[in-house]
């Protein structure tokens, strides 16, 4: 992998999906950091089903506080790992109530600070609420990253940290959302779609499907 197949490689993304976002559904950026912390091992879809009925009437901190615990538990208790997020966004909430005057920061530390908000977490929402460049290296990313040898490493910093080094910076923003889509659609773990990639030709994946 070089430079010039890098450019061509995230230029065809662009041009097939110019404005790639998360699938997460939300309405504001309280909402995207709840759904991310709810969304570790879970499906997207999984959680976009279970919120919708606690975001159409939750939208701020001190609404899910009001809510209280056991009614939220009960409403996300189709998504995996439920009583421990349910816990963590609790606690989450009545600290950016008591700490960020109900506001999501946009701020690493502050975010990692918060329950159930790891690195990955904090990334996405920079990336998606405040357009900052991040990589949020989730299992789909770490294997495009290194199948496609666009940004390999051993582990999902390393990854993270070639991704910001070897990604042109005109790509930057959107890279993370490409990267995960591909990952999740095309790209697949098992048997990856190589006749329907937009990139296979740029792709140093030498046992290609047919």
């Amino acid at each position: 992998m070089n430079k010039l197949k890098r450019q061509e490689i995230f230029t065809r993304f662009r041009d097939a999906n110019p404005h790639p976002t998360t699938e997460l559904e939300y309405e504001n950026t309280f909402q995207l950091l709840i759904a991310v912390i709810l969304s570790a091992q879970a499906t997207d879809r999984s959680v976009n089903i279970a919120t919708r009925p606690v975001f159409a009437t939750c939208k701020t901190p001190q609404a899910i506080l009001d809510m209280g615990l056991e009614a939220f538990t009960e409403a996300i208790q189709s998504i995996g790992l439920y009583k421990t997020k349910a816990k963590n966004v609790l606690k989450t909430c009545e600290m950016l109530v008591s700490l960020h005057q109900g506001q999501v920061p946009a701020d690493r530390e502050a975010l990692e600070a918060l329950p159930g908000v790891g690195r990955k977490t904090a990334n996405v929402v920079l990336n998606t609420a405040f357009g900052q460049p991040t990589m949020a290296v989730d299992t789909h990313i770490f294997r495009v990253s290194n199948r496609t040898g666009i940004a390999p490493g051993k582990n999902v910093i390393e990854v993270e940290k070639n991704l910001l080094k070897f990604v042109p910076k005109e790509f930057l923003i959107d890279a993370h959302h490409w990267l995960i889509l591909h990952g999740r659609y095309i790209c697949l773990a098992r048997k990856p779609k190589c006749p329907s990639c937009g990139i296979a030709d740029l792709c140093d994946y030498k046992p290609k499907t047919t």
